[in-house]
């Protein structure tokens, strides 16, 4: 007996009956569509009818052996996670309307987020929530895509070659924003050029489809050396041609600056810390003005925007004065946010460093280039470096293996009145020191 696969426009059919969708049972809403994927720990096939029993009103599975029960509940497809993947795609050709990508080393959480407050203020928008950017968040996110949403703001991640140009395949973005490109992902991409050519395919795909539109850093000779073909809406500080252009007035610790716009300048006070966001601010300005957004509005957007999950986020805890940003780290982020803390007006620094991870065979490199900067400052009145990592370079720093065994320290010496940096990527678990300082 041949098996009989559902196909995409089956698929769509009944995913048109439910309101959304999920890939995990424990939080399975009632009248969602269960996607039964797969991972190196777990088989989603063998959750599929508690999926049902817990209200979900069908369940997306590949496993034939299933259906011998003939519950039509139980849509069978050969492949879940591509079903996924297609069912997104068609979803949102059938959707219709402008989808803006966003990629880049660092920076594309927060110009996503940024983007979503700007655009908010004039449209009702659908933008990646979290982290959601890889080949299961993409989908997950263009299938909550919905008649009323007006404008979509998809954030696309990637660790190895193709997956940028896999994701706009899925997405078909009008629009694109590479924010930078940087060293990050070194051990999947395997090298700095790895990293340059795949950022690059989200702007080889509106080369071709799209509104061929692109929102690109001017003085990023990276980028611009890379958009032949393409419609570049430039912004940056003083590079001629600017279709916004602006400068940092201050940050300590938040970063104020102003904006021009065919020559009335405007200021905005954020609630960002560090002066590499403007470049972050300014292509939401950008995007914005070019979507009929008013200055103003774009302002205040701005101006209210408050960063979460321990990206570049102050707190005063009365003991000290502290800029978390430990979500991620790379070599590129690392060093801008060290000199960008070196500039501010501050005095007592103290930097919490934790490793940087897949560098693969750049690790200890790129660990001692770090390592090598802090020896040439005399910005740090204390410096402690968390990892195996770090503690590979040669250096005269306080070092320790775990954050554990930092916290241990700081339970019985507590630093005090210091302004501190903490930066390491999230799996150091550097946030679990916040309590004691």
């Amino acid at each position: 007996m041949n098996t009989i696969y559902m196909s995409t426009k089956e698929l769509y059919v009944h995913f048109l009956e439910c309101s959304g969708i999920s890939t995990d049972t424990r939080k399975c809403e009632v009248g969602t569509m269960f996607f039964a994927l797969k991972g190196a720990t777990f088989n989603g096939n063998a959750f599929a009818k508690k999926a049902l029993e817990d209200g979900c009103k069908y369940a997306v599975i590949d496993d034939p052996a299933l259906m011998t029960e003939n519950n039509p509940r139980l849509l069978l497809v050969e492949d879940v996670l591509k079903s996924l993947q297609d069912l997104a795609h068609f979803h949102r050709q059938k959707w219709g309307k402008r989808i803006i990508a966003v990629t880049g080393t660092n920076g594309k959480t927060t110009t996503k987020e940024l983007l979503a407050s700007v655009l908010s203020t004039k449209y009702k928008i659908l933008y990646t929530q979290g982290n959601l950017n890889n080949h299961i968040g993409v989908p997950i996110t263009l299938l909550s895509l919905r008649e009323e949403h007006e404008l979509a703001v998809i954030e696309m991640g990637a660790n190895h070659p193709g997956e940028i140009a896999f994701l706009a395949q899925i997405a078909s973005p009008d629009m694109g924003i590479i924010t930078n490109v940087g060293k990050a992902h070194l051990e999947g991409f395997g090298s700095f050029e790895g990293v340059i050519k795949t950022k690059g395919e989200l702007y080889d795909y509106l080369r071709l489809y799209g509104e061929h539109t692109v929102f690109v850093p001017k003085e990023n000779h990276y980028l611009t050396a890379m958009t032949a073909g393409l419609k570049c809406i430039y912004y940056g500080k003083s590079a001629e041609g600017l279709y916004v252009q602006g400068d940092v007035l201050n940050c300590s610790p938040y970063l104020q600056f102003s904006w021009t716009y065919k020559g009335q300048q405007f200021e905005v006070t954020t609630q960002l810390i560090g002066d590499y966001n403007l470049e972050n601010a300014l292509v939401a300005i950008a995007v914005g003005l070019y979507l009929g957004v008013g200055e103003q509005a774009i302002c205040e957007a701005l101006a209210t925007y408050q960063p979460q999950n321990n990206r570049s986020q102050y707190e005063d805890t009365g003991k000290n004065k502290l800029i978390v940003d430990a979500y991620n780290a790379n070599p590129t982020s690392m060093r801008k946010a060290i000199e960008n803390f070196e500039r501010m007006k501050f005095t007592n620094k103290m930097l919490i460093l934790g490793d940087m991870k897949e560098l693969g065979e750049n690790t200890k490199a790129e660990h001692q280039a770090v390592v090598d900067l802090l020896g040439a400052s005399k910005s740090f009145q204390r410096i402690i470096l968390i990892g195996e990592n770090f503690g590979q370079t040669n250096h005269s720093f306080e070092h320790y293996n775990t954050t554990k065994e930092v916290a241990d320290l700081f339970t019985n010496q507590p630093p005090m009145h210091y302004q501190i940096l903490i930066k390491g990527s999230n799996s150091m678990k550097l946030p679990q020191l916040i309590p004691y300082l």
